[in-house]
């Protein structure tokens, strides 16, 4: 975690694992995760100029879109046992990380009051947390997944909290990250006379955060 928010700072960022109980039987978008992981890892390694950051941004947003389907069908199942409603969360707050990495950069990509330099910084802080939020997931896939037989119930409950927290965290940085970085925009608008055109592209709803 501390060495994410360092990226983070120098910057200024689907798993689903197969359920646990038989309530909980989804498909397994491995294909998805092992996409937005490999497109996070490619944004960190090679975005040094901006249009390797828009080429990388938009696998992101390519294999996000391929999930969004199920995300959205994976947030009307129900009456699940505790478990598997813990690893319903974890993956919908995943879902959450890449939807708020797709919608907001792209925005900023679109935003006159960032130069060239600071989106690639920007990019490479959203992929930073996408990258961790995702490995957690894959760690959270093991321990579900029928390899990990030895683990007893409480040991497996203990583990699915423990990688719910803290994908829980990664959500609430990058919610701050984002909130952050349209506060330097909006700052920069108002100095300019022009803060309704930040209105305009990043709406209005959360506001009061930044």
């Amino acid at each position: 975690m501390k060495k994410v928010m360092l990226l983070v700072c120098t910057a200024l960022m689907l798993a689903v694992a197969p359920c646990a109980k038989a309530q909980f039987i989804v498909a397994d978008p491995a294909n998805l995760a092992s996409g937005i992981l490999n497109s996070a890892n490619e944004i960190i390694q090679t975005s040094s100029t901006v249009s390797n950051v828009v080429k990388n941004f938009k696998e992101v947003e390519k294999v996000y879109k391929q999930g969004k389907e199920y995300y959205d069908k994976l947030k009307a199942v129900n009456n699940l046992v505790k478990d598997a409603r813990k690893v319903q969360q974890t993956v919908l707050l995943v879902g959450d990380v890449s939807e708020m990495y797709v919608q907001n950069f792209g925005k900023m990509m679109n935003d006159p009051n960032f130069t060239p330099q600071e989106l690639v910084a920007i990019g490479n802080g959203y992929s930073a947390l996408l990258k961790e939020s995702t490995e957690l997931l894959k760690e959270l896939k093991q321990i579900v997944s029928s390899s990990s037989l030895s683990l007893n119930d409480k040991e497996r409950m203990d583990i699915i909290d423990r990688v719910y927290k803290e994908v829980k965290e990664y959500h609430s940085l990058v919610r701050y990250y984002t909130n952050k970085n349209i506060s330097v925009s909006y700052l920069r608008a108002k100095k300019k006379d022009d803060a309704k055109r930040v209105l305009d592209l990043y709406g209005t709803a959360n506001q009061k955060y930044w």
